[in-house]
Protein backbone atom coordinates (compact mmCIF):
# COMPACT_ATOMS: atom_id res chain seq x y z
CA UNK A 1 0.00 0.00 0.00
CA UNK A 2 1.25 3.35 -0.58
CA UNK A 3 0.61 6.44 1.75
CA UNK A 4 1.03 9.98 1.08
CA UNK A 5 1.21 12.84 2.77
CA UNK A 6 -0.31 16.25 1.44
CA UNK A 7 -0.84 19.70 2.73
CA UNK A 8 -4.67 19.57 1.33
CA UNK A 9 -7.23 17.41 -0.35
CA UNK A 10 -7.38 17.54 -3.90
CA UNK A 11 -10.71 18.72 -5.31
CA UNK A 12 -11.21 15.78 -7.56
CA UNK A 13 -11.07 13.36 -4.93
CA UNK A 14 -14.14 10.99 -4.97
CA UNK A 15 -13.93 9.15 -1.99
CA UNK A 16 -12.82 11.30 1.28
CA UNK A 17 -13.01 10.42 5.34
CA UNK A 18 -13.13 12.90 7.68
CA UNK A 19 -11.50 11.77 11.32
CA UNK A 20 -13.85 12.78 14.37
CA UNK A 21 -13.09 12.56 18.00
CA UNK A 22 -15.45 11.16 20.58
CA UNK A 23 -18.21 13.48 21.13
CA UNK A 24 -17.61 15.90 18.36
CA UNK A 25 -19.83 14.65 15.87
CA UNK A 26 -22.50 17.12 16.44
CA UNK A 27 -19.96 19.95 15.13
CA UNK A 28 -20.22 18.14 11.70
CA UNK A 29 -21.79 19.97 8.74
CA UNK A 30 -25.95 19.31 7.95
CA UNK A 31 -24.55 16.43 5.68
CA UNK A 32 -22.16 14.97 7.77
CA UNK A 33 -23.88 15.48 10.62
CA UNK A 34 -26.97 13.77 9.45
CA UNK A 35 -25.03 10.70 8.14
CA UNK A 36 -23.63 10.58 11.89
CA UNK A 37 -27.13 10.89 13.73
CA UNK A 38 -28.47 8.44 11.22
CA UNK A 39 -25.63 5.82 12.11
CA UNK A 40 -25.57 6.68 15.69
CA UNK A 41 -22.31 7.31 14.96
CA UNK A 42 -20.31 9.28 18.21
CA UNK A 43 -16.73 8.87 17.21
CA UNK A 44 -15.84 5.86 19.15
CA UNK A 45 -12.23 4.55 17.92
CA UNK A 46 -12.63 3.03 14.96
CA UNK A 47 -16.27 3.66 14.22
CA UNK A 48 -17.32 4.44 10.99
CA UNK A 49 -20.43 6.23 8.90
CA UNK A 50 -21.10 6.76 5.33
CA UNK A 51 -23.41 9.11 3.59
CA UNK A 52 -22.58 10.57 -0.09
CA UNK A 53 -22.82 13.83 -1.93
CA UNK A 54 -23.10 14.57 -5.80
CA UNK A 55 -20.35 17.43 -6.15
CA UNK A 56 -21.40 18.81 -9.64
CA UNK A 57 -21.67 16.15 -12.04
CA UNK A 58 -19.20 13.98 -9.67
CA UNK A 59 -20.83 11.58 -7.14
CA UNK A 60 -18.68 11.41 -3.50
CA UNK A 61 -18.46 8.51 -1.10
CA UNK A 62 -17.64 10.73 2.26
CA UNK A 63 -17.22 8.49 5.38
CA UNK A 64 -16.55 9.84 8.81
CA UNK A 65 -14.13 7.69 11.08
CA UNK A 66 -14.10 7.63 14.97
CA UNK A 67 -10.53 8.20 16.34
CA UNK A 68 -11.99 8.33 19.82
CA UNK A 69 -10.08 10.53 22.04
CA UNK A 70 -7.03 10.78 19.84
CA UNK A 71 -4.22 8.70 21.89
CA UNK A 72 -2.06 6.61 19.75
CA UNK A 73 -3.97 3.61 19.97
CA UNK A 74 -7.38 4.97 19.00
CA UNK A 75 -5.54 6.65 16.26
CA UNK A 76 -3.94 3.25 14.75
CA UNK A 77 -7.16 1.61 15.57
CA UNK A 78 -9.10 4.31 13.45
CA UNK A 79 -6.69 4.23 10.49
CA UNK A 80 -7.04 0.44 10.61
CA UNK A 81 -10.44 0.51 10.55
CA UNK A 82 -10.44 2.44 7.31
CA UNK A 83 -8.72 0.28 5.91
CA UNK A 84 -11.08 -2.67 6.67
CA UNK A 85 -13.73 -1.12 5.57
CA UNK A 86 -12.38 -0.10 2.04
CA UNK A 87 -9.36 -2.76 1.19
CA UNK A 88 -12.54 -5.10 -0.90
CA UNK A 89 -14.69 -2.53 -1.80
CA UNK A 90 -14.05 -1.63 -5.37
CA UNK A 91 -12.16 1.83 -4.13
CA UNK A 92 -8.00 2.09 -5.52
CA UNK A 93 -7.75 5.39 -3.77
CA UNK A 94 -9.30 7.32 -0.05
CA UNK A 95 -8.11 10.71 0.91
CA UNK A 96 -8.18 11.25 4.90
CA UNK A 97 -8.72 14.88 5.37
CA UNK A 98 -7.22 15.39 9.01
CA UNK A 99 -7.97 19.29 8.31
CA UNK A 100 -11.53 18.64 10.00
CA UNK A 101 -10.28 16.74 12.99
CA UNK A 102 -10.16 19.41 15.14
CA UNK A 103 -6.26 19.75 16.35
CA UNK A 104 -3.98 17.43 15.09
CA UNK A 105 -0.30 16.91 14.99
CA UNK A 106 2.40 15.25 13.47
CA UNK A 107 2.51 11.81 15.72
CA UNK A 108 -1.31 11.88 15.02
CA UNK A 109 -1.41 11.62 11.67
CA UNK A 110 1.39 9.26 11.45
CA UNK A 111 -0.42 6.84 14.06
CA UNK A 112 -3.59 6.64 11.63
CA UNK A 113 -1.35 6.11 9.01
CA UNK A 114 0.31 3.16 10.84
CA UNK A 115 -2.57 1.68 11.94
CA UNK A 116 -3.74 1.81 7.97
CA UNK A 117 -0.81 -0.02 6.88
CA UNK A 118 -0.71 -2.66 9.53
CA UNK A 119 -4.02 -3.31 8.51
CA UNK A 120 -3.53 -3.81 4.69
CA UNK A 121 -1.88 -6.84 5.56
CA UNK A 122 -3.26 -9.96 4.10
CA UNK A 123 -2.07 -13.57 2.63
CA UNK A 124 -4.18 -14.46 -0.34
CA UNK A 125 -1.42 -17.08 -1.96
CA UNK A 126 -3.12 -19.94 -2.26
CA UNK A 127 -6.77 -18.99 -3.44
CA UNK A 128 -6.76 -19.55 -6.73
CA UNK A 129 -10.72 -19.04 -7.21
CA UNK A 130 -11.07 -15.82 -4.89
CA UNK A 131 -14.43 -13.97 -6.24
CA UNK A 132 -13.72 -10.15 -7.92
CA UNK A 133 -14.99 -8.61 -5.11
CA UNK A 134 -13.43 -10.61 -2.63
CA UNK A 135 -9.96 -9.85 -3.77
CA UNK A 136 -7.99 -6.12 -2.61
CA UNK A 137 -8.54 -3.02 -4.62
CA UNK A 138 -7.27 -0.58 -1.98
CA UNK A 139 -3.80 0.77 -3.51
CA UNK A 140 -3.53 4.56 -2.14
CA UNK A 141 -3.73 6.18 0.90
CA UNK A 142 -3.55 9.92 0.64
CA UNK A 143 -3.79 11.88 4.20
CA UNK A 144 -3.69 15.45 4.31
CA UNK A 145 -2.71 17.55 7.49
CA UNK A 146 -1.51 20.93 8.50
CA UNK A 147 1.56 19.20 9.07
CA UNK A 148 1.91 18.58 5.06
CA UNK A 149 4.54 15.96 3.40
CA UNK A 150 5.67 13.78 6.70
CA UNK A 151 7.49 11.26 3.98
CA UNK A 152 10.55 11.76 5.82
CA UNK A 153 9.61 10.24 9.33
CA UNK A 154 7.15 7.95 7.47
CA UNK A 155 10.04 5.96 6.65
CA UNK A 156 10.60 4.76 10.47
CA UNK A 157 7.36 3.74 11.05
CA UNK A 158 6.57 1.72 7.94
CA UNK A 159 9.91 -0.14 8.45
CA UNK A 160 8.20 -1.24 11.43
CA UNK A 161 5.00 -2.07 9.93
CA UNK A 162 7.05 -4.08 6.98
CA UNK A 163 8.45 -5.91 9.89
CA UNK A 164 5.20 -6.88 11.28
CA UNK A 165 4.21 -8.48 7.98
CA UNK A 166 7.48 -10.15 7.48
CA UNK A 167 6.43 -12.20 10.54
CA UNK A 168 2.60 -12.55 9.48
CA UNK A 169 3.47 -14.05 6.62
CA UNK A 170 6.01 -16.23 8.37
CA UNK A 171 3.05 -17.42 10.86
CA UNK A 172 0.41 -18.19 7.76
CA UNK A 173 2.32 -19.82 5.38
CA UNK A 174 1.80 -23.46 5.68
CA UNK A 175 4.16 -25.55 7.16
CA UNK A 176 5.36 -27.37 3.91
CA UNK A 177 6.15 -23.75 2.94
CA UNK A 178 7.76 -22.88 5.50
CA UNK A 179 9.94 -25.29 7.48
CA UNK A 180 13.60 -24.64 8.87
CA UNK A 181 15.49 -24.16 5.60
CA UNK A 182 12.85 -22.43 3.73
CA UNK A 183 12.68 -20.06 6.90
CA UNK A 184 16.02 -19.22 6.42
CA UNK A 185 15.62 -18.42 3.09
CA UNK A 186 12.59 -15.82 3.80
CA UNK A 187 15.49 -14.22 6.09
CA UNK A 188 18.24 -13.78 3.36
CA UNK A 189 16.67 -10.68 2.25
CA UNK A 190 17.55 -8.50 5.72
CA UNK A 191 21.31 -9.05 4.29
CA UNK A 192 20.23 -6.13 2.12
CA UNK A 193 19.37 -3.96 4.96
CA UNK A 194 22.43 -4.42 6.46
CA UNK A 195 21.99 -7.20 8.81
CA UNK A 196 24.79 -9.70 9.10
CA UNK A 197 23.52 -13.28 8.47
CA UNK A 198 24.82 -16.80 10.01
CA UNK A 199 23.59 -19.84 9.85
CA UNK A 200 24.23 -23.33 11.69
CA UNK A 201 23.53 -26.77 9.91
CA UNK A 202 22.90 -29.65 11.82
CA UNK A 203 26.44 -30.90 11.82
CA UNK A 204 27.64 -27.79 12.84
CA UNK A 205 25.15 -28.13 16.00
CA UNK A 206 25.84 -31.48 16.51
CA UNK A 207 30.04 -30.78 17.12
CA UNK A 208 28.61 -27.68 19.18
CA UNK A 209 26.67 -30.48 21.12
CA UNK A 210 23.08 -29.16 20.84
CA UNK A 211 21.53 -32.16 21.81
CA UNK A 212 18.36 -30.66 23.30
CA UNK A 213 17.66 -28.91 20.33
CA UNK A 214 18.67 -31.36 18.28
CA UNK A 215 17.16 -34.40 20.03
CA UNK A 216 13.49 -32.72 19.13
CA UNK A 217 14.32 -32.50 15.38
CA UNK A 218 15.47 -36.38 14.84
CA UNK A 219 11.99 -37.16 14.19
CA UNK A 220 11.78 -35.07 10.90
CA UNK A 221 13.14 -35.01 7.62
CA UNK A 222 13.28 -31.72 7.46
CA UNK A 223 17.05 -30.73 8.60
CA UNK A 224 16.98 -28.09 11.52
CA UNK A 225 18.99 -24.62 11.49
CA UNK A 226 19.99 -22.37 13.57
CA UNK A 227 19.86 -18.88 12.33
CA UNK A 228 21.18 -15.25 14.08
CA UNK A 229 21.04 -12.21 12.63
CA UNK A 230 23.07 -9.41 13.95
CA UNK A 231 22.46 -5.38 13.44
CA UNK A 232 25.08 -3.20 14.13
CA UNK A 233 23.90 0.26 14.78
CA UNK A 234 25.06 1.32 17.93
CA UNK A 235 28.64 1.55 19.09
CA UNK A 236 31.08 -0.51 17.89
CA UNK A 237 32.05 -2.87 20.74
CA UNK A 238 29.22 -2.77 22.73
CA UNK A 239 27.35 -5.60 23.81
CA UNK A 240 24.64 -6.33 22.10
CA UNK A 241 21.03 -7.15 23.02
CA UNK A 242 19.92 -10.28 21.83
CA UNK A 243 16.50 -11.59 21.42
CA UNK A 244 15.58 -15.05 20.95
CA UNK A 245 12.91 -17.37 19.38
CA UNK A 246 11.08 -20.56 19.34
CA UNK A 247 10.58 -21.52 15.97
CA UNK A 248 8.49 -25.07 15.87
CA UNK A 249 7.62 -24.60 12.26
CA UNK A 250 5.32 -27.12 12.96
CA UNK A 251 4.45 -29.18 16.49
CA UNK A 252 2.77 -32.59 16.17
CA UNK A 253 4.08 -33.12 19.71
CA UNK A 254 6.42 -35.97 18.09
CA UNK A 255 5.60 -39.15 19.72
CA UNK A 256 3.55 -37.45 22.78
CA UNK A 257 0.95 -36.57 20.16
CA UNK A 258 -1.31 -33.95 20.17
CA UNK A 259 -5.27 -34.33 19.39
CA UNK A 260 -5.84 -34.28 15.60
CA UNK A 261 -8.49 -31.33 16.07
CA UNK A 262 -6.83 -28.35 15.48
CA UNK A 263 -3.34 -29.58 15.01
CA UNK A 264 -2.99 -27.82 11.29
CA UNK A 265 -2.80 -24.57 13.83
CA UNK A 266 0.56 -25.82 15.00
CA UNK A 267 2.50 -24.13 11.77
CA UNK A 268 2.39 -21.04 14.43
CA UNK A 269 4.23 -22.48 16.76
CA UNK A 270 7.11 -20.78 15.45
CA UNK A 271 5.64 -17.47 16.16
CA UNK A 272 8.72 -16.67 18.85
CA UNK A 273 11.02 -16.82 15.90
CA UNK A 274 8.93 -14.82 13.46
CA UNK A 275 8.63 -12.34 15.99
CA UNK A 276 12.49 -12.41 16.50
CA UNK A 277 13.00 -11.91 12.80
CA UNK A 278 10.48 -9.38 12.23
CA UNK A 279 12.09 -7.06 14.73
CA UNK A 280 15.29 -7.24 13.39
CA UNK A 281 13.88 -6.32 9.91
CA UNK A 282 12.28 -3.35 12.00
CA UNK A 283 15.30 -2.27 13.53
CA UNK A 284 17.64 -2.48 10.54
CA UNK A 285 14.86 -1.15 8.15
CA UNK A 286 15.01 2.07 10.28
CA UNK A 287 18.25 1.98 10.89
CA UNK A 288 18.16 1.95 15.26
CA UNK A 289 21.11 2.95 16.58
CA UNK A 290 21.74 -0.20 18.66
CA UNK A 291 23.46 -3.34 18.70
CA UNK A 292 20.84 -5.74 18.48
CA UNK A 293 21.28 -9.86 17.48
CA UNK A 294 18.15 -12.13 16.40
CA UNK A 295 18.65 -15.53 16.95
CA UNK A 296 16.01 -18.55 16.04
CA UNK A 297 15.97 -22.16 16.86
CA UNK A 298 14.24 -23.58 13.85
CA UNK A 299 13.11 -27.45 14.04
CA UNK A 300 10.00 -29.61 12.91
CA UNK A 301 8.69 -31.80 15.68
CA UNK A 302 7.29 -35.08 14.42
CA UNK A 303 6.56 -38.62 15.23
CA UNK A 304 8.94 -41.19 13.43
CA UNK A 305 10.92 -44.24 13.99
CA UNK A 306 14.03 -41.99 15.07
CA UNK A 307 11.94 -39.69 17.00
CA UNK A 308 12.55 -38.71 20.71
CA UNK A 309 10.66 -40.99 23.21
CA UNK A 310 9.56 -40.20 26.69
CA UNK A 311 12.04 -41.31 28.74
CA UNK A 312 15.05 -40.26 26.75
CA UNK A 313 17.78 -38.15 28.44
CA UNK A 314 19.57 -35.26 26.06
CA UNK A 315 23.07 -33.57 26.96
CA UNK A 316 22.31 -29.55 26.21
CA UNK A 317 25.28 -27.43 24.76
CA UNK A 318 25.44 -26.20 28.48
CA UNK A 319 26.03 -29.29 29.83
CA UNK A 320 23.32 -29.98 31.74
CA UNK A 321 21.31 -33.15 31.19
CA UNK A 322 17.82 -33.30 30.55
CA UNK A 323 14.81 -36.24 31.03
CA UNK A 324 11.99 -36.03 28.49
CA UNK A 325 8.99 -37.26 29.91
CA UNK A 326 6.82 -35.09 27.49
CA UNK A 327 7.80 -34.98 23.64
CA UNK A 328 5.01 -32.34 23.39
CA UNK A 329 7.61 -29.55 25.60
CA UNK A 330 9.87 -29.52 23.17
CA UNK A 331 10.14 -25.69 22.74
CA UNK A 332 12.10 -24.57 26.40
CA UNK A 333 14.41 -27.55 24.55
CA UNK A 334 14.94 -25.58 21.61
CA UNK A 335 15.46 -22.36 23.47
CA UNK A 336 17.32 -23.84 25.82
CA UNK A 337 20.42 -24.62 23.54
CA UNK A 338 19.69 -21.22 21.43
CA UNK A 339 20.45 -19.61 24.88
CA UNK A 340 23.33 -20.98 25.89
CA UNK A 341 24.53 -20.62 22.02
CA UNK A 342 24.03 -16.58 22.21
CA UNK A 343 25.79 -16.40 24.93
CA UNK A 344 29.51 -17.75 23.96
CA UNK A 345 29.02 -16.33 21.15
CA UNK A 346 27.37 -12.29 21.74
CA UNK A 347 28.15 -12.15 25.92
CA UNK A 348 25.17 -10.12 25.84
CA UNK A 349 23.79 -8.42 28.85
CA UNK A 350 20.56 -8.53 28.07
CA UNK A 351 18.69 -11.43 26.55
CA UNK A 352 14.57 -12.08 25.86
CA UNK A 353 13.06 -14.93 24.48
CA UNK A 354 9.97 -15.45 22.99
CA UNK A 355 7.78 -17.90 22.27
CA UNK A 356 3.99 -20.15 22.14
CA UNK A 357 5.27 -21.50 24.53
CA UNK A 358 2.47 -23.10 26.88
CA UNK A 359 -0.77 -23.54 26.81
CA UNK A 360 -0.97 -23.02 30.49
CA UNK A 361 -0.38 -19.24 28.81
CA UNK A 362 -3.93 -19.32 27.60
CA UNK A 363 -5.65 -20.62 30.06
CA UNK A 364 -4.05 -17.54 32.23
CA UNK A 365 -4.53 -14.49 30.64
CA UNK A 366 -6.60 -15.63 27.46
CA UNK A 367 -5.67 -13.18 24.20
CA UNK A 368 -5.41 -10.13 25.68
CA UNK A 369 -1.53 -10.52 26.98
CA UNK A 370 1.44 -11.98 26.89
CA UNK A 371 2.90 -14.18 29.79
CA UNK A 372 6.35 -12.38 30.60
CA UNK A 373 9.30 -13.59 33.16
CA UNK A 374 12.54 -12.09 34.41
CA UNK A 375 15.28 -12.07 36.79
CA UNK A 376 15.53 -8.60 36.32
CA UNK A 377 13.24 -5.99 37.62
CA UNK A 378 13.96 -2.90 35.50
CA UNK A 379 14.15 -5.29 32.05
CA UNK A 380 10.66 -6.47 33.30
CA UNK A 381 9.66 -3.17 33.99
CA UNK A 382 10.88 -1.77 30.56
CA UNK A 383 9.47 -4.67 28.61
CA UNK A 384 5.73 -3.95 30.06
CA UNK A 385 6.08 -0.49 29.45
CA UNK A 386 7.45 -1.17 25.56
CA UNK A 387 4.11 -3.38 25.44
CA UNK A 388 1.67 -0.56 26.82
CA UNK A 389 3.33 1.50 24.43
CA UNK A 390 3.24 -0.62 21.44
CA UNK A 391 -0.27 -2.17 22.52
CA UNK A 392 1.82 -6.23 22.19
CA UNK A 393 0.84 -6.01 26.19
CA UNK A 394 2.24 -7.84 28.84
CA UNK A 395 2.05 -9.23 32.29
CA UNK A 396 4.31 -10.75 35.09
CA UNK A 397 4.16 -13.67 36.67
CA UNK A 398 6.50 -14.81 39.21
CA UNK A 399 10.00 -16.88 39.32
CA UNK A 400 11.20 -18.55 42.30
CA UNK A 401 13.25 -21.17 43.77
CA UNK A 402 10.17 -22.87 45.26
CA UNK A 403 9.19 -24.23 41.70
CA UNK A 404 12.78 -25.53 40.85
CA UNK A 405 11.75 -28.85 43.28
CA UNK A 406 9.04 -29.25 40.70
CA UNK A 407 11.52 -29.91 37.58
CA UNK A 408 14.16 -31.54 39.67
CA UNK A 409 14.99 -35.23 37.76
CA UNK A 410 15.42 -38.69 39.78
CA UNK A 411 17.93 -39.18 36.73
CA UNK A 412 19.34 -36.07 35.27
CA UNK A 413 19.85 -32.85 36.18
CA UNK A 414 16.30 -31.34 34.92
CA UNK A 415 13.11 -32.95 33.17
CA UNK A 416 11.35 -30.76 30.61
CA UNK A 417 7.93 -30.74 32.39
CA UNK A 418 6.55 -30.31 36.29
CA UNK A 419 3.17 -31.02 36.98
CA UNK A 420 0.18 -29.73 35.16
CA UNK A 421 -0.31 -26.76 37.50
CA UNK A 422 2.22 -23.31 37.30
CA UNK A 423 3.20 -24.79 33.79
CA UNK A 424 4.08 -21.78 32.54
CA UNK A 425 6.29 -20.94 35.24
CA UNK A 426 8.07 -24.18 35.60
CA UNK A 427 8.89 -23.80 31.83
CA UNK A 428 10.34 -20.30 32.51
CA UNK A 429 12.06 -22.08 35.43
CA UNK A 430 13.68 -24.13 33.12
CA UNK A 431 14.78 -22.14 30.88
CA UNK A 432 16.23 -19.64 33.90
CA UNK A 433 18.59 -22.37 34.31
CA UNK A 434 20.59 -22.01 31.09
CA UNK A 435 20.98 -18.17 31.95
CA UNK A 436 24.29 -16.85 32.89
CA UNK A 437 25.50 -15.25 35.90
CA UNK A 438 24.82 -11.32 35.57
CA UNK A 439 22.85 -11.57 32.29
CA UNK A 440 19.41 -9.87 32.50
CA UNK A 441 17.06 -12.07 31.02
CA UNK A 442 13.27 -12.55 30.06
CA UNK A 443 10.86 -14.65 28.57
CA UNK A 444 7.94 -13.91 27.16
CA UNK A 445 4.81 -16.78 26.72
CA UNK A 446 3.10 -15.27 23.38
CA UNK A 447 1.26 -18.45 23.36
CA UNK A 448 -1.84 -16.63 22.91
CA UNK A 449 -1.19 -13.69 20.46
CA UNK A 450 0.59 -15.17 18.01
CA UNK A 451 -2.70 -16.18 16.07
CA UNK A 452 -5.93 -14.46 16.51
CA UNK A 453 -9.78 -16.13 15.85
CA UNK A 454 -10.96 -13.12 15.25
CA UNK A 455 -9.89 -9.20 14.16
CA UNK A 456 -7.60 -7.16 16.25
CA UNK A 457 -7.50 -3.36 16.43
CA UNK A 458 -4.56 -3.32 13.65
CA UNK A 459 -5.02 -6.80 12.20
CA UNK A 460 -7.45 -9.11 9.92
CA UNK A 461 -8.33 -12.70 11.94
CA UNK A 462 -5.10 -15.09 11.60
CA UNK A 463 -1.74 -13.64 11.99
CA UNK A 464 -1.01 -11.06 14.40
CA UNK A 465 2.38 -9.93 14.10
CA UNK A 466 2.52 -9.64 17.95
CA UNK A 467 6.12 -9.12 19.25
CA UNK A 468 7.65 -6.69 16.25
CA UNK A 469 6.29 -3.37 17.67
CA UNK A 470 7.12 -4.61 21.23
CA UNK A 471 10.81 -5.52 20.57
CA UNK A 472 11.24 -2.64 18.53
CA UNK A 473 9.75 0.17 20.67
CA UNK A 474 12.02 -1.80 23.75
CA UNK A 475 15.44 -1.03 21.54
CA UNK A 476 14.46 2.66 20.95
CA UNK A 477 13.14 3.45 24.02
CA UNK A 478 16.01 1.77 26.26
CA UNK A 479 19.17 1.46 24.07
CA UNK A 480 19.29 4.43 21.66
CA UNK A 481 20.65 7.70 22.52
Amino acid sequence: MDIQFVAQIDASADVVAFPVRKGEASALGALLGAAAKQARFEGAAGAIAETAAIDGEQAKRLLLVGIGEGSVHDLERAGASLVARLQTSGVTKVHVDFASAGQTDEDDVLAFAMGAKLRNWRIDTYRTRLADNAKSTLQTVVIASPAGDLSARWGSYSAVADGVALTQTLVAEPPNIVYPETFVDRCQHLADLGVELEVLDERQMKALGMGALLGVAQGSTRPPRLLAMRWNGGTPGDAPVVFIGKGVTFDTGGISIKPAAGMDMMKWDMGGAGAVAGAIKAIAGRKAKANVVGVVGLVENMPDGNAMRPGDIVTTMSGQTVEVLNTDAEGRLVLCDAITWAQKAYDPKIIVDLATLTGAMVISLGHEYAGIFANDDKLAADLIAAGEGSNNKLWRFPLSPAYDKLIDSPIADIKNVGPREGGSITAAQFLKRFVGEGVAWAHLDIAGMAWADKDGAVYGKGATGYGVRLLDRYIADNHEG
